[in-house]
């Protein structure tokens, strides 16, 4: 097993990650509500790309929105600490932040800078609260437009894991390419076809964590071959299926 390996399995052995929905009026917006915690310090645990945005609050950090990933992020974790997120389903996260997704690509930054006194109230109640995530959720309010045509075509994209073709949701949207190009952009944080690809990714890792052998997986989450399922996996982690998830166990070589 790899020096990184290694480390993987110490941290999925100290730590607990739950997760549970937001509720059914801001289901089409948020994904989840998760928590991560842990008994002992970790040092540098992973978060694969998945196309979505999240707040998040831990002691440490307050309260930050996390942006679009384009590649693995690495997290440390105090010693016996918590922290909660909200994760919006990919391109609904500006209708809540009031800000282009774009500007939060592989960034972390605090909630105040987009919502200035009322994020401070909100960190104050949170670290307060006998259930942390549910007063993170109490305070997100749905928008009161259904979500725009970019958002539906980003919807569908991210309903086929990537699968469906850019062209078809520029059209579904109503707007050229490259108008949509820009508009995704905005709302997800990515382009769309990196977009597809993350999405296509994740259905990856969904499948491998399951134990589909890789050479079915790359079938099944649309890749030509096993060998762009690889590529995608060291663009986005700088590991081989194999290497990602020989720290549980979970997925087999193909």
């Amino acid at each position: 097993m790899s020096a990184r390996a290694t480390a993987d399995l110490v941290h999925y052995l100290l730590m607990r990650y739950r997760e549970h929905s937001a509720g059914a009026a801001l289901d089409r917006w948020v994904e989840c509500v998760w928590w991560i915690e842990g008994g002992e310090p970790v040092s540098g645990h992973p978060v694969r790309p998945d196309g979505c945005i999240d707040i998040l609050y831990s002691t440490e950090g307050g309260l930050q929105v996390v942006g679009a990933m384009t590649s693995e992020r690495r997290f440390d974790l105090a010693a016996g600490a918590r922290t909660i997120g909200v994760r919006f389903r990919p391109g609904m996260a500006p209708a809540f932040l009031r800000t282009p997704a774009a500007e939060l690509t592989d960034r972390t930054i605090p909630l105040e800078a987009f919502w200035g006194r009322a994020a401070r109230e909100l960190e104050s109640r949170v670290a307060e609260a006998v259930s942390p995530g549910q007063a993170l959720v109490n305070a997100l309010r749905p928008p009161g437009e259904s979500p725009n045509a970019v958002q539906l075509a980003i919807e569908a994209l991210t309903a086929s894991h990537g699968e469906a073709r850019v062209e078809w949701a520029a059209r579904e949207a109503g707007m050229s390419e490259r108008q949509f190009r820009r508009r995704c952009l905005e709302e997800s944080g990515l382009a769309p076809k990196q977009l597809c690809r993350v999405l296509r990714f994740r259905r990856a890792c969904s499948l491998g964590e399951g134990g589909l052998p890789w050479g079915l997986v790359a079938v099944e989450a649309g890749y030509f071959d096993q060998a762009h399922l690889i590529r995608d996996f060291r663009e986005f982690t700088g590991g081989t299926p194999v290497s990602v998830f020989s720290n549980t166990g979970d997925g087999r070589a193909g």
